[in-house]
């Protein structure tokens, strides 16, 4: 059975070759050939055969059908229609044509539909705003098993202190428990990337944290502009105080608080930070409870990062 695969994988890529169809490098489009590490993708997703199961750039679909052999349901989100051909072509008439549903299209402009799972090789320009759209996604899924450029997924499991600890990191585990599954080399592609690739295993909080998301992110934008500097540098910048001092007011208004006619927002934000000792802190350094505890403060005293 084994054998019989890989001929129909090697019949695919000769009929992709045969019609001239080349790879867009825009689209990211770097197909993942060897079955081994595909298999291995699948195998920890752990899927069960109720699942739905979302596929993000499945190109000439080589995970796609490993996919729909155990799932429900594949949903894979392509945005080359040559490639949507291909992949139509390739499960026509087969057990698994009525189990595939394909969206043509930016999977980032993309209204998703339900689903318990993501496994995909991502196109890799796409890769954070593709994460916390699924992270943002409402209902939950269980899991998502991705593939990234080496740098980026280091950049979602660093910790505080670790040299490519930032915005991003924080932002990640905030909202989910992220793992490093598995090392791929370039040579698993075709054609190859310039970058090394790790899959990782992303697991969203179930229930995620009762945080306003987008505070959360404007507060560890203005910290992780410059994650070396102490959070009092960072919030003395004047593009800062003027939007800091913009939704103080419009907190004020909203509840009917005078603001004193000798109101200093950069006297406050300083206030702020000396109550709970983090004026000489840096971003690089802080955890999860810091940033919960701060954006507390800042709030508890009418400061806003939306």
């Amino acid at each position: 059975m084994p054998k019989v695969r890989t001929q129909v994988t090697a019949r695919v890529h000769k009929e992709v070759a045969r019609q001239g169809i080349s790879f867009n490098k825009d689209f990211g489009q770097h197909i993942l050939k060897n079955p081994l590490v595909i298999q291995s993708m699948v195998e920890k997703a752990a899927l069960k055969p109720t699942d739905v199961v979302l596929e993000v750039g499945p190109g000439t679909g080589n995970m796609t059908v490993k996919l729909l052999e155990k799932a429900k349901k594949v949903v894979a989100c392509e945005v080359d229609p040559r490639l949507v051909a291909e992949l139509q072509k390739r499960v026509q008439g087969t057990v698994y044509q009525s189990k595939l549903q394909i969206i043509v299209g930016d999977v980032l402009k993309t209204d998703l539909p339900f689903f318990d799972l993501c496994v995909a090789n991502i196109p890799y320009q796409i890769s954070s705003p593709l994460v916390f759209k699924l992270l943002l996604h409402r209902p939950l899924f269980r899991c998502a098993v991705l593939m990234f450029q080496r740098e980026f997924a280091e950049r979602l499991v660093a910790k505080p202190g670790d040299k490519l600890y930032c915005r991003l990191s924080i932002n990640t585990q905030l909202l989910s428990r992220v793992d490093m599954l598995m090392k791929v080399g370039k040579n698993n592609f075709r054609p190859p990337p310039k970058v090394e690739s790790n899959v990782v295993r992303i697991e969203p909080r179930n229930p995620p944290p009762p945080i306003n998301y987008q505070e959360w992110d404007g507060l560890t934008r203005i910290a992780f502009l410059r994650k070396n500097k102490t959070l009092s540098a960072a919030f003395k910048q004047t593009t800062v105080t003027t939007m800091l001092e913009k939704n103080y007011k419009i907190h004020c208004s909203l509840n009917n608080k005078n603001i004193p006619d000798d109101f200093d927002i950069k006297q406050l934000v300083s206030r702020v930070l000396e109550k709970i000792g983090a004026e000489s802190k840096r971003a690089r350094t802080m955890d999860i409870d810091d940033f919960i505890s701060l954006l507390h403060t800042f709030n508890a005293e009418g400061i806003h990062f939306t």
